[in-house]
């Protein structure tokens, strides 16, 4: 895992309280500190029987808290524990969370160092709850977890799915790169992107021949994705049309799933009605079979010839729809191409009315489609051309965000 700037150098609580889904509590300690951030482990006398605080040390390479009497450390601006680690923190995270931790925190009893953190911290709170079935439907932990919410704290699950016990429901605790998601997302309110609507189109569309074979590319949506994402952190509410793909949504945003060219048009449009920002980073089909079989077409003695049509220019669409209403304010275009990039990229940065466009050469081995990396060009309106070098595609995506914010 790199980086991730919404996590830079962001104090974390984490606490850990007492029930099989603890060892989870090590992957997120080891994936926030792996992002940057820097991660003081608080845990429960039972979260010890589960985990070693050991494991924890190791893996945040801090100190460990299990009692009410250890005094901080590592230049805490007080030597009581639950006071300099509640007043340094931003963000306190416990994962899991029991009924019994719930319990005491919806009803303010401080009977240990992590309930007692809980009422002097200043920071938001957020729960990710793990217990059996009957425990988390029970009346007394639903009316607990109101209060808790009542008061402006966050949830991130629980799951449904198979229990220690055996039994089948909701209770379970969210894999660690969920609990990372709502993570940045209670992080990134109030960013730089606050109040603004985004909206990010992503994936390949599929247009059909017949009811098994389509015309397609190899787009996976990472890049797509990724933009969302670093909108998210920096504080968007956003919303993803998305071609196919099985990439999950990241944690905070809305989307809308579609496959053919028109019907991406058409979500796009919607999306686009009352939003200040479009990310259009979706690799959509240029031509369709012009007339679709209605049953599977069978392989035959000749060749098959299929006649093509072409699609909906979405960005056109869009360009129109923003002449007359200015919206959305800003439109940021990608061009996935083969030759001329730069010639050919600025066409269309100058044709589709953008105000930035974002060119890659896909037939590079490593950039492009179905890969993580990504080697893409900036180019504006004023005739700017800036080169970025090979890296990740979220790294890609803050990049993309700061000129983005920046217009």
């Amino acid at each position: 895992m790199e980086t991730i700037p919404l996590l830079k150098d962001k104090r974390v609580v984490l606490g850990v309280t007492g029930g099989i889904a603890a060892y989870k509590a090590c992957t997120l300690a080891s994936h926030l500190t792996q992002a940057g951030a820097l991660v003081d482990a608080v845990m429960t006398e039972a979260a010890t029987r589960f985990v070693a605080p050991l494991t924890l040390e190791a893996l945040t390479g801090r100190p460990v808290y299990t009692s009410m009497w250890e005094t901080s450390q590592r230049g805490l601006p007080t030597h009581i524990a639950h006071v300099g680690l509640g007043h340094a923190a931003d963000l306190l995270v416990i994962a899991p969370a029991t009924a019994n931790t719930m319990a005491k925190l919806a009803h303010g009893v401080a009977d240990n160092l992590l309930s007692t953190l809980a009422l002097a911290a200043r920071c938001p709170l957020l729960l990710a709850p793990a217990m059996d079935v009957g425990m988390w439907s029970h009346a007394a932990t639903q009316a607990n977890v109101a209060i808790l919410q009542g008061r402006g704290a966050h949830l991130a699950g629980p799951a449904r799915g198979r229990m220690a016990s055996g039994l089948e429901g909701e209770g379970r605790l969210l894999e660690p790169d969920r609990i990372l998601g709502h993570i940045r997302w209670v992080l990134g309110r109030g960013g730089s992107l606050s109040g603004r609507r985004v909206v990010v189109s992503a994936g390949p569309t599929r247009e059909p021949l017949d009811p098994v074979r389509f015309l397609s590319n190899p787009s996976s949506g990472r890049q797509g994705f990724a933009l969302a994402q670093a909108a998210l952190d920096r504080g968007a509410e956003v919303s993803i049309v998305a071609g196919p793909t099985d990439l999950p949504t990241p944690v905070g945003a809305r989307r809308v799933d579609v496959t053919r060219a028109a019907e991406m048009q058409r979500g796009v449009l919607e999306a686009c009605a009352k939003a200040d920002v479009l990310l259009m980073a979706a690799a959509v089909a240029n031509y369709r079979p012009a007339d679709v079989a209605s049953q599977k077409v069978e392989k035959g003695q000749e060749g098959l010839v299929v006649r093509l049509a072409r699609t909906t220019d979405v960005l056109a669409a869009v360009a129109e729809r923003r002449a007359e209403t200015d919206c959305p304010s800003v439109v940021v275009g990608f061009a996935a191409e083969t030759e001329d990039l730069i010639e050919n990229a600025r066409g269309k940065l100058e044709a589709k009315d953008l105000d930035l466009i974002v060119a890659n050469d896909v037939t590079a081995p490593d950039a492009g489609f179905g890969v993580r990396t990504n080697r893409v060009m900036l180019l504006d309106q004023d005739g700017g051309v800036e080169e970025l070098p090979l890296m990740s595609k979220a790294a890609v995506a803050e990049a993309v965000l700061e000129r983005t914010v920046a217009l």
